[in-house]
């Protein structure tokens, strides 16, 4: 499956963005699809989660109640909603996806990412 994810920008603090990872492939309702971040000098961390069934999701903790993470398998698509934006949420956001039933939060644990698109809060 190849991942393009879009939807990145400048956006003040308390502002919101809608993130996308628009996937190829005729499968991908069998793929749970993560969305990762990487800070500058910072490693790469994960953000949220969304299963492939019943569309259970999971969160890191600094994002929950903020972040949403959902998927239209009709569109081959899956979005991170992103509200109440931080300046420390400014980072590369990338999707990644793995054809599991789990929820997996380890980036090595991903078989295919998207090229990461540029999210930048400002204070």
């Amino acid at each position: 499956v190849q991942l393009q994810a879009s939807g990145g920008g400048l956006v003040q603090a308390g502002g919101s963005l809608r993130l996308s990872c628009a996937a190829s492939g005729r499968t991908f309702s069998r793929y749970a699809v993560a969305w990762f971040r990487r800070a500058p000098g910072k490693e790469r961390e994960f953000v949220a989660v969304i299963a492939r069934d019943y569309y259970v999701t999971t969160y890191t903790n600094s994002v929950k109640g903020r972040f949403t993470i959902s998927r239209d398998n009709a569109k081959n698509t899956v979005y991170l909603q992103m509200n109440s934006l931080k300046p420390e949420d400014t980072a590369v956001y990338y999707c990644a996806a793995d054809e599991t039933r789990l929820l997996r939060i380890g980036p090595d644990e991903y078989d295919y990412w998207g090229q990461g698109t540029q999210v930048t809060v400002s204070s």
